[in-house]
């Protein structure tokens, strides 16, 4: 549990408490051949099943003990919750407004200005962040530690409600301070501390991966995010702790691991699938971002541009 307390010179008292829990779990086989993981993000541990999470890590252990080697290519590719709130964390990161205005992000328009109002995807997707949302509670108010782009210690205190960055599918707001938004003409809206992706179906993974009537892969996580060109969000980082052959709807082994290269501002508009949005445990970004809740989504075409080593 953490507690801030904010006050200032002209007289602004308020107060936070967040609680806040992560559980991750690593399993190995007895040689070190073979490794898989799990992790649940919690407010008081009441929601996390250790026997669920054991089962879960036994489970692809078993997988793991047929081994299939292929060659880097595009793939069809399920990237669970997980993956995906990885992803879209980053995207969340670099959107904000000044540098998209002045020309060097991916949210910049050709020419001058921004993408707000381009369609980012087809499916229709609603990236969001509210500080009300059950299970994902954060402060109802800016808390900002120092300022810079993306939060200003001058706009502590503003409150907080529910703003879709992306809505239906279409790129609705991009992250301003109130400095930001008087330079740049566009609405206020603070950074908030967790983010949902919903508008997807009732598929859960494993309803996703019955579906998969050709060849794919299946990811447990990504690993080791960085950026390559902020020009275009293009992101590079390693798959770890088990990616999965899927045929014929059935994960029938292990393959190795891959260095991928993606950009999730692309991948929201190639996705053929989104499934059903639960809460989940960023892997890469789990130390500073735990509340986020995420579909699995299906990517037809999903960069692996190198064999990776390790497992």
């Amino acid at each position: 549990m953490t507690s801030t307390y904010l006050g200032t010179s002209t007289g602004l008292r308020l107060r936070h408490d967040q609680p806040n829990g992560t559980l991750e779990l690593n399993a190995k086989s007895p040689d070190r051949s073979r490794s898989a993981w799990a992790g649940r993000a919690t407010r008081d541990f009441k929601d996390v099943d250790p026997a669920e999470l054991d089962a879960e890590l036994a489970q692809r252990l078993s997988w793991a003990e047929r081994r299939i080697e292929l060659p880097a290519g595009r793939y069809e590719t399920l990237l669970p919750p997980t993956a995906v709130a990885d992803l879209l964390i980053y995207q969340l990161w670099s959107s904000t407004a000044r540098d998209a205005t002045e020309g060097r992000t991916v949210f910049s328009k050709p020419g001058g200005g921004t993408r707000l109002g381009e369609t980012l995807s087809e499916l229709p997707l609603t990236l969001c962040s509210d500080p009300h949302a059950p299970g994902l509670e954060s402060a109802p108010f800016v808390l900002a530690h120092s300022s810079g782009d993306g939060g200003s210690v001058f706009d502590n205190g503003l409150p907080l409600s529910r703003t879709d960055w992306v809505r239906d599918g279409r790129l609705e707001q991009l992250t301003t301070t109130r400095h930001t938004a008087e330079l740049t003409g566009l609405p206020l809206a603070p950074s908030i501390d967790n983010l949902l992706l919903e508008g997807g179906g009732e598929r859960s993974l494993e309803d996703m991966v019955a579906a998969t009537t050709g060849r794919g892969l299946l990811l447990t996580c990504m690993w080791y995010i960085r950026e390559v060109d902020p020009a275009t969000l293009l992101l590079t980082g390693l798959t770890r702790d088990g990616v999965y052959l899927v045929e014929g709807g059935e994960v029938v082994g292990e393959v190795n691991n891959f260095r991928f290269n993606e950009s999730p501002v692309d991948l929201l508009s190639r996705a053929t699938e989104a499934g059903r949005t639960e809460k989940t445990l960023p892997r890469e970004w789990g130390d500073w971002f735990t509340r986020a809740a995420m579909p699995a989504l299906r990517i037809p075409d999903f960069n692996m541009s190198s064999v990776s080593a390790g497992v």
